[in-house]
């Protein structure tokens, strides 16, 4: 596991190093901005690869987080507690064939109203990179393979059309696939490639329309959903988001909350794209990946990548 972390920190150097620091600009949101204060921390453990990569939240406030470099999916609940539900079987050859990292890893996942997880598991291999489900009581068991080749990163749930979408941050593309399984189609992909590292990256449903983000770029973008299902035109909502990760919705229109992974801080993004630094690592960020919100509450991972410390779950009171 040390010589996981360690290939995982230099991979996340590379962000950095292409990451500048975002220091207040023209663009930046002079509105004022809703006041996150700190309820409560979780503390995973760095040694047992307890790297919070993505989170999905239960209605009782539980939320459910994958350990990337533990191969893992976790619960979370209120009072901090944190249980293991699931361990992915280690690839025969360790995963060493994984796109950009080198090693095995459990990425995005979401939860559908009957309690079932979806989650993504990339290995560089043809028998277990895909998208796997978790029923409660159950064990995991892949319902999509994906390719081997690429890095699955993000994944949303459209309830309605009962419709998982899957954001390849190698390939560079967005591929849908019913909640029953079966064989993912590519449902998009301009503007979605990489530029040296990692392209699209965090994935939500909004308003009839993907939301994505590219992390190279440091873009946030939208693509419809057309009434025969097809993608439409992808539309940029916000640019000058170095290292942006994933994302959440705070309840106002198209405002959001995005993850700067490099920086260690979580921007606060307008429905007209400009942008202000809302966390920061003072806040207890290290290396963010995800953001989720219900209600007033806003959950923040911190998988600590780059600074090798304390990675954790924040939890703060949203107050607008």
């Amino acid at each position: 596991m040390h010589n996981k972390l360690l290939t995982l920190t230099a991979a996340s150097a590379a962000v950095v190093a292409a990451t500048p620091v975002l220091l207040p600009t023209a663009s930046a949101s002079t509105t004022a901005a809703p006041q996150l204060v700190p309820r409560a921390s979780v503390h995973f453990d760095l040694a047992k690869g307890q790297t919070p990569e993505n989170i999905a939240l239960a209605p009782d406030g539980a939320a459910y987080v994958t350990f990337a470099a533990g191969r893992q999916v976790a619960k979370v609940s209120r009072d901090g507690t944190t249980r293991i539900l699931a361990t992915l079987p280690e690839p025969a050859d360790g995963g060493v064939r994984t796109p950009v990292l080198g090693f095995p890893l459990t990425v995005g996942i979401v939860r559908a109203h009957d309690g079932t997880l979806y989650f993504l598991y990339a290995t560089g291999t043809p028998d277990l990179t895909g998208v796997w489900r978790l029923r409660p009581g159950g064990k995991p068991q892949r319902i999509a393979a994906l390719p081997a080749n690429g890095l699955p990163n993000g994944l949303a749930l459209d309830a309605r059309t009962r419709t998982l979408y899957i954001t390849d941050s190698v390939l560079g593309t967005i591929s849908s696939v019913p909640t029953t399984g079966g064989s993912p189609t590519v449902w998009s992909a301009p503007e979605l490639a990489p530029d040296g590292f990692l392209g699209v990256n965090g994935l939500k449903i909004h308003n009839g329309a993907v939301w994505v983000t590219n992390l190279d770029k440091g873009t946030a973008l939208s693509i419809p959903i057309r009434p025969d299902g097809r993608a439409g035109r992808v539309r940029t909502e916000a640019t000058g988001l170095q290292g942006i990760d994933d994302f959440a919705f705070t309840g106002r229109g198209d405002q959001l909350l995005a993850t700067l992974n490099g920086t260690s801080q979580v921007a606060l993004v307008e429905s007209d794209g400009r942008h202000s630094i809302v966390l920061t690592p003072a806040d207890g960020l290290q290396n963010p990946t995800s953001v989720a919100v219900r209600g007033d509450t806003v959950y923040v991972t911190s998988a600590a990548y780059l600074t090798a410390k304390d990675p954790n779950l924040v939890r703060l009171h949203l107050k607008r």
